[in-house]
């Protein structure tokens, strides 16, 4: 199993079990999208073969010629629960992160089209790339958390918890009844507006003001 860093006085490394994601929820992102939002969170699992920590490119898939970023908070699951209810789900989280939901855009429309399952689309090596997360703690008020994405040093995405349809306390209930939520699951809780296409040789800066402030760099698997 896969691990990632929470940072603290000493960092501790975790041992990732479940990569949960979350669809659909920003109003703004949806529009881009052309998609209409959904009565419940749109969840898709990702494989932990395609997490990715820092300290090494990102490598854009073979099978792709459109891979997009998704720049999102991502919650690590410290206390592992079912059917936690909302007034206890921050309780359940060890710590926040940035995350990219990388999507190959192209096989993700095809699949849509014919009805299929989004795996090839999200699941490949790379696919769930996370900064080092930051414990829980050093959050007194997560909901009001606002994180930023860079390309190239262009802002290009502006993520903002408060305008989350479904916020995180719902997202840890809703999924806790489906799922038994074990620690070391990880929560991509959705991306914000602006995601669009990477290409060989971008930089990724994604930025959590006081907390995170990270660098990804992109290349071909070919090169």
């Amino acid at each position: 199993m896969p691990h990632i860093t929470l940072q603290a006085q000493q960092a501790k490394a975790v041992q990732v079990r479940n990569i949960f994601c979350i669809g659909r929820n920003y109003a703004a992102h949806i529009a881009e999208l052309g998609n209409l939002p959904e009565e419940d969170p749109v969840v898709f699992i990702k494989p932990t073969s395609a997490l990715h920590t820092p300290g090494t490119p990102i490598t854009l898939p073979a099978h792709s010629t459109d891979v997009h970023y998704e720049a999102e908070l991502v919650l690590l699951i410290g206390k592992a629960g079912k059917n936690i209810a909302e007034a206890d789900a921050l309780g359940h989280i060890a710590g926040y992160a940035l995350g990219l939901d990388l999507t190959a855009r192209d096989l993700q429309t095809k699949a849509k089209q014919g009805g299929l399952p989004w795996a090839v689309a999200k699941g490949f090596d790379c696919a769930a790339s996370v900064t080092q997360f930051v414990p829980s703690e050093n959050f007194e008020h997560p909901h009001n958390i606002q994180f930023q994405m860079h390309l190239n040093g262009e802002i290009k995405q502006h993520g903002d918890v408060r305008k989350m349809l479904f916020p995180i306390p719902y997202l840890v209930r809703y999924l806790s009844e489906v799922f038994t939520l074990q620690e070391g699951d990880l929560i991509f809780t959705g991306t914000p507006e602006g995601v669009g296409p990477l290409k060989s040789k971008d930089v990724i800066r994604l930025v959590l003001p006081g907390h995170i402030n990270t660098e990804f760099e992109v290349f071909n698997a070919l090169n």
